[in-house]
């Protein structure tokens, strides 16, 4: 009998794409997607060790397993990502009835290590200490119809002091301009119409073969690709972030009006602290020259509260800066101690309480900028690409949900219009709130595509049955699981 499996992602948009390709390989060796995911063969844990609770996350779920795993000792468990990568002998040490533990450089070899573990009978761990295969060169199993993740590179040559990425992911690795394109091309010839292209530092993509204008080439080149409507990226580094680059964003009419760019701390002492090599000057410059080129441009961010030895006057400097900013959405994260950071051994770590209730005072003041600037978009008629899964009240207030050209979360009633995920309509918005738009005007344009015929029919590129839309950013947490690597939660 054909075996079934479940995939559970933690963390960034890298973990999403890299369980597309976990799964596509799991596809191609015969398993079949398990239909009821509490009850598949076997159940495959893609991890983030970037938060401190990570492990305790990882380890309670593998706790709830175990007893399955007693009633079925031929259910597999496997562990891969940026946890195993970490832990390595530690998982199987704390948790024996894993079956498989694999890392961040050899995703291609989860069905071998499974079939190995099943022969043996005993547990397989594969951890390579540097990248073999690039990863997008595996098969997928994609989750959308209508848009779709592109590794552009993997890997991080920054040293920021609260960072444990670039120990497991390894220094940048570039793939070539024309794979990039190839992989661009052939989603937009399937109906995809929105492509995010992913590193870890996006734009420092080139620094590999030694083109420092290779990214801004890069969204040139995405912009003369037949039926491919709009092109996203996360995240850059400030440090690299060029004229050229926000000249071709602003000049590639499919490139979207959007900039997701960490600040990390408006404190210039902090981020000499954090190894950034930006100050908050430069990172202002930029935003200035963005929004000069760009006028409807959305900026959001990622702000780490409470880093060792923050001083209030640190923190003023961090809101001062978020009120110059006026981000659309910031994700704001409360410092978190990773062994293995040099962060996690200076001295002067702020108490918890200190550092939530300085948290809290950044939440409150971005959530109101957030909706100032949302309520300034009242009024106006905004695209929207529909999706699925997005409002987790639609089904209440029967309305839909999708995303506007600039990214943000758009709530509206359809009327008498039937779009479908994948479709594109236009509606007027009614009102903005903190974290997504309204519109209850009814539609005012539909237009049907390929990626809502294939949603329609089940389908997603490659032509095989489609899962949830494409993972989208929320509103800010207290506890996400990705903090300042780059890519987001």
């Amino acid at each position: 009998m054909t075996r079934s499996y479940s995939i559970r992602t933690y963390g960034c948009q890298m973990n999403v794409h890299d369980s597309e390709r976990m799964a596509g390989l799991l596809e191609s060796a015969g398993y079949a997607r398990a239909e009821n995911p509490e009850a598949a063969d076997v159940v495959v844990f893609n991890t983030c060790a970037v938060r401190e609770n990570a492990d305790n996350k990882l380890y309670g779920n593998l706790g709830r397993l175990r007893p399955a795993k007693t009633a079925n000792p031929d259910m597999q468990i496997a562990v891969g990502g940026c946890l195993a990568q970490k832990d390595r002998d530690t998982i199987t040490r704390k948790a024996p009835w894993v079956d498989v533990v694999f890392g961040t450089h050899n995703v291609g070899s989860l069905p071998t290590l499974l079939e190995r573990a099943r022969h043996n009978s005993e547990a397989e761990i594969e951890i390579l200490e540097s990248l073999e295969v690039f990863p997008s060169t595996l098969p997928a199993r994609r989750e959308s119809a209508y848009a779709g993740w592109v590794s552009i590179s993997v890997g991080c040559n920054n040293t920021c002091t609260f960072c444990i990425v670039p120990a497991l992911r390894g220094t940048e690795r570039d793939r070539r301009p024309g794979d990039i394109l190839a992989e661009v091309e052939a989603l937009a010839a399937d109906g995809v119409l929105e492509v995010t292209l992913l590193g870890q530092n996006v734009n420092a993509y080139g620094s590999e073969f030694g083109d420092r204008r290779a990214f801004a080439k890069l969204l040139r080149a995405c912009g003369s690709v037949d039926g491919l409507e709009r092109v996203r990226f996360t995240s850059p580094h400030p440090r690299d972030f060029t004229s050229d680059v926000i000249a071709a964003m602003a000049e590639t009419p499919n490139v979207c009006p959007q900039l997701h760019m960490p600040l990390q701390s408006g404190s210039d002492r902090v981020l000499r602290a954090m190894r950034r090599s930006y100050r908050s000057s430069r990172f202002l410059g930029i935003l200035e020259e963005v929004r000069a080129s760009i006028p409807h441009a959305a900026v959001s961010t990622d702000i780490i509260v409470g880093f060792p030895g923050e001083t209030e006057e640190d923190f003023a400097a961090t809101l001062d800066v978020v009120r110059e900013a006026r981000f659309a959405q910031a994700f704001t994260f409360q410092y978190s101690q990773r062994p293995g950071t040099p962060a996690a051994d200076l001295p002067d770590q702020l108490p918890k309480a200190v550092v939530q209730e300085r948290y809290m005072r950044l939440v409150e003041l971005q959530e109101q900028i957030s909706w100032e600037e949302n309520r300034r978009v009242e009024g106006r008629e905004v695209e929207v690409l529909v999706s699925t899964g997005e409002g987790r009240k639609d089904g209440a207030t029967h309305r839909m949900s999708g995303r506007a050209r600039d990214g943000r979360l758009v709530h509206f009633a359809p009327g008498t219009a039937e779009p479908r995920p994948g479709d594109v309509v236009t509606v007027r918005i009614d009102y903005g709130a903190p974290h997504h738009l309204v519109s209850d005007g009814g539609v005012l344009t539909h237009r049907r595509t390929r990626a809502g015929d294939a949603h329609e029919a089940g389908l997603r590129p490659g032509g095989v049955p489609t899962g949830l839309g494409l993972p989208s950013f929320g509103k800010p947490a207290p506890e996400p699981v990705t903090a300042g690597c780059g890519v987001q939660s």
